[in-house]
């Protein structure tokens, strides 16, 4: 699909250069991110010295005070790497109007007074939005600075407060820290595709097998306190006392258009469309049915996060693979990345872009793929693609639970 589109002509992508700089002059720039790049193409820096790769995924500027004064800090995000360069704020300006009419489709403005998104869709449209500040509206200049979460540490939150991650006055428990770190990197995926949701009305969304529901109420957080929309969650799960739970708390805290309901998720239905379709660890084909269902309803955007893959280990079946398959910690690996890659190519056919991320780091939990989902087109009826095909004939395997049932439902 052809993205090219001549921004330079485009008014909110001037906005968002004038905001920018307007920003730099006041010292009201928290940072500009600048995502979704046009795969294959290198970013065109004004320093023909200093031509990067297109592997550059993502980049933030932001502010940083140095020896000789103030500079604008670009970080250039790569899947393994970072590359970071400092601008005086001249340069900085005349480098994001620069990069701007390049191969980004996406820039993220924050300031301490507002926020100013701006997104060119595949078919050349540009959608442009002005926001409440999102983020804490304190510039931070440090060299070496503290990571910034979406949720910040010393600040209280009422529902970290109720699950017992904070203390009555902000400070994150230290034995609860990593559930901290793992509950603002869901948020930050979440944030990335914030844009893509409905820019209007409440934002519908179902997150199956939720269970104590952690990452449920920081959703409702970012969505409601942290956006200020209307939203309509609901989490699902089979344990009625675990519901039962939930719900209280959410009373407790008036979380407004957050419930929790008992029940199986091949079986709900809910009564209007879905915006996001979340399913955290579903085990094994549970997962599958998670990703039929949220594509039976058209959601938006999809996140999955899979547990245990036993049905592909299972049915595995080729002896150019015999040394994997003699150890089984290998097989087990091995099963979990085909299934995971023949998912997001099934949903690919189902007209969605896909990722394949790192939810949390590895030193925590193995299972730390996050698959998210952004719907570009319907397409029907359903049809596996050629890369799946082959991957079914070369390993010897029948069609996994995903692709029948996404062929059931079409």
């Amino acid at each position: 699909m052809n993205y090219r589109v001549d921004i330079t002509r485009s008014s909110p992508m001037n906005e968002l250069t004038t905001h920018f700089a307007a920003a730099v002059e006041s010292d009201s720039l928290i940072q500009l991110i600048l995502s979704q790049p046009v795969p294959d193409e290198v970013l065109p820096l004004l320093d023909p010295d200093a031509v990067l790769s297109s592997t550059v995924e993502k980049i933030v500027v932001r502010p940083v005070d140095l020896k000789s004064g103030r500079h604008l800090q670009f970080t250039f995000c790569e899947a393994r790497r970072e590359t970071h360069r400092n601008f005086t704020p001249e340069e900085a300006v005349r480098e994001v109007e620069n990069l701007i009419t390049g191969p980004f489709r996406k820039g993220h403005l924050f300031r301490t007074d507002f926020d100013f998104t701006v997104k060119v869709k595949a078919s050349g449209k540009v959608r442009a939005h002005q926001y409440p500040p999102s983020k804490q509206s304190v510039v931070s200049t440090g060299h070496n600075r503290q990571k910034q979460y979406l949720i910040p540490d010393g600040i209280p939150c009422p529902f970290l407060e109720e699950i017992g991650v904070m203390t009555a006055d902000g400070n994150v428990r230290q034995q609860k820290f990593d559930k901290f770190r793992q509950i603002n990197r869901y948020l930050e995926f979440v944030e990335d595709v914030y844009e893509s949701l409905p820019p209007t009305g409440p934002i519908r969304v179902v997150d199956f097998g939720c269970g104590k529901s952690y990452l449920t109420f920081a959703l409702h957080y970012l969505l409601n306190r942290v956006h200020g929309r209307k939203v309509e969650i609901v989490g699902l799960d089979l344990k009625a006392d675990v519901v039962e739970h939930c719900n209280q708390i959410a009373t407790k805290l008036g979380c407004d258009g957050l419930k929790f309901e008992s029940g199986d998720m091949a079986g709900y239905s809910p009564l209007e469309s879905v915006d996001l379709s979340v399913s955290l660890h579903a085990c094994d084909t549970a997962t599958d049915v998670a990703l039929a269902r949220a594509v039976e309803w058209n959601a938006t955007v999809i996140f999955a996060v899979p547990c245990c893959h036993h049905e592909v280990a299972s049915k595995l079946k080729t002896e150019f693979l015999s040394p994997i398959m003699r150890r089984g910690i290998l097989k087990e690996r091995f099963a979990e990345l085909l299934t995971d890659a023949i998912r997001a190519d099934l949903l690919e056919a189902c007209g969605y872009r896909t990722q394949v991320l790192e939810f949390i780091s590895l030193e925590h939990t193995p299972k730390n793929i996050l698959i998210r989902a952004i719907r570009e087109s319907t397409t029907t009826p359903f049809a596996a693609p050629d890369s799946v095909k082959s991957a079914r004939a070369t390993f010897g395997l029948e069609p996994c639970e995903l692709e029948v049932l996404l062929s059931r439902s079409t």
